[in-house]
């Protein structure tokens, strides 16, 4: 290595410029362009030993399986993270992790298109809860570094747990934070002009009062996208028992709710628009 970098600080982007420098010209894919798109999503600045596998998996699930060479791209990454556990620049082979998404059986492309990358309707109130939170995760970035450059400080990596419970906590952190921006890119915040505010049926946004036909209770709820993970009091996703039954009936139907206690019946007394 130049200079007096150590394996230990190492960052993702100088490895990554050492194995380019190893590569021949051609190829089916563009290599360098891909490694580096590999280094900017992950952070160049990081060190290559901070990285963990669950990192590289998010990575994989993010290239398209429609394109034609999601393989060779694919195998590109795996190409520099096997060489840095060659060159002793990590302790694992991280390739291992990356996998590619099996193409869906879309009858077309232009279909795939359209599913790749739906709205996500959140309440406004839900999307300022989004923001929030992924703000407060930026903020635990520079503690998280300091805890990764402490446990690094012990030379030992075969058995140091602070380390792998930083590499670990970095990872979820990142991968939240990553899962957070593709949310809120795709937002669509629901307010009268996107909302439904006739007779057909209950919507995201939507309060949806219903009457349990067990005990004659009445309960009224906001239904939210199961990406207002905040939900709060009052409020249920369209993917629990009971927004799943309401969602998109209408007001006097009577759905069946079931629930892991069993199966009960409610009636739909009145669907209002925020």
């Amino acid at each position: 290595m130049a200079g007096d970098t150590t394996t230990e600080d190492l960052t993702l982007q100088q490895a990554a410029h050492q194995f380019l420098a190893t590569l021949k010209q051609g190829g089916k894919v563009n290599a360098p362009e891909e490694v580096l798109k590999f280094v900017r999503e992950l952070g160049g600045e990081r060190p290559l030993s901070s990285i963990s596998g669950h990192e590289v998996a998010s990575y994989g699930e993010k290239i398209s399986p429609s394109l034609s060479d999601a393989t060779q791209r694919a195998e590109v990454v795996r190409s520099f993270l096997k060489w840095s556990k060659d060159r002793g620049f990590t302790s694992e082979n991280l390739g291992t992790h990356l996998r590619v998404r099996k193409p869906s059986k879309s009858p077309s492309s232009s279909s795939a298109t359209v599913l790749d990358d739906p709205p996500v309707y959140l309440t406004r109130e839900g999307h300022a809860d989004l923001v929030r939170e992924l703000d407060e995760l930026k903020a635990r970035r520079p503690q998280i570094q300091e805890d990764l450059a402490r446990a690094m400080a012990d030379k030992d990596f075969r058995e140091n747990a602070p380390l792998d419970a930083a590499r670990n906590e970095q990872g979820h952190l990142e991968a939240r934070i990553r899962e957070l921006e593709t949310t809120l890119r795709r937002a669509v915040i629901l307010d009268g002009n996107n909302v439904n505010t006739g007779g057909e049926g209950a919507r995201i946004g939507d309060q949806v009062t219903i009457r349990d036909l067990r005990t004659g209770g009445e309960r009224t709820y906001t239904l939210v996208n199961t990406d207002e993970v905040r939900a709060g009091q009052g409020k249920i996703s369209i993917a629990s028992p009971v927004g799943k039954a309401v969602y998109q009936h209408r007001v006097g139907e009577e759905v069946d709710v079931e629930a892991p206690s069993g199966t009960f019946r409610v009636r739909i007394e009145s669907i209002k628009a925020p």
